[in-house]
């Protein structure tokens, strides 16, 4: 598919029952991490992640309330650049500085060396089959009660239910499902991914 037959696959504007995170213009509503900042920046309606470890957190309202959602779908079209590594955080809260201790990664992986790619929860239910560098892809993630899915480009990568008992992958304990915010993330330097048209729809 080409870049231009991607940038059609990319939603405009949110579809209904959905609201936007992101205007297309700067990071108003997003902090970053108070590490390696110039990691994150906005460029032909995206936001770029490209250079040293940072995450970029969803700080603003959804539908008038702070951002901490347990069951929600979120959307976001992504592209990445051959060999690039970067990320989706849901259930997460804002730190500043190294990994985020709280809430689940989806991988954003096609060509990186990491075997863990795209549309995986990471260290929870991990994808080995890889899409495409340099093509809009959409990720659609899905969290209702127990239950995770991610869509990528509407085919089912993960679904994952949390068991009882369930305390988080080994060395990931906050990587259970409680609320929170979103983030992205900017993983190396040799990584570039551009994410855009953010948009959540808040589920009971």
């Amino acid at each position: 598919m080409s870049l231009v037959l991607g940038a059609l696959f990319a939603a405009d504007k949110p579809e209904k029952g959905f609201v936007s995170l992101f205007n297309g213009k700067d990071l108003t509503n997003w902090t970053k991490a108070k590490e390696n900042e110039d990691s994150f920046s906005v460029k032909d309606g995206a936001i770029v992640a490209n250079g040293k470890r940072c995450h970029l957190y969803y700080t603003g309202l959804i539908k008038g309330k702070p951002a901490n959602l347990k069951n929600f779908e979120l959307k976001v079209d992504v592209m990445t650049k051959p060999v690039s590594n970067g990320g989706i955080y849901f259930h997460t809260a804002y730190q500043e500085t190294n990994w985020p201790d709280k809430g689940f990664e989806v991988q954003v992986n096609n060509t990186h060396g990491d075997w863990k790619k795209t549309g995986g929860l990471y260290n929870v239910q991990d994808n080995k089959e890889p899409f495409k560098d340099g093509e809009w892809f959409t990720e659609h993630i899905v969290v209702k009660g127990k239950q995770v899915q991610v869509f990528v480009n509407d085919k089912k990568v993960s679904d994952w239910t949390q068991p009882d008992g369930w305390a988080g992958p080994k060395g990931n304990p906050g990587r259970t499902l409680t609320s929170g915010t979103f983030a992205l993330q900017a993983h190396d330097p040799g990584s570039t991914v551009m994410y855009k048209n953010i948009r959540v729809k808040p589920l009971k």
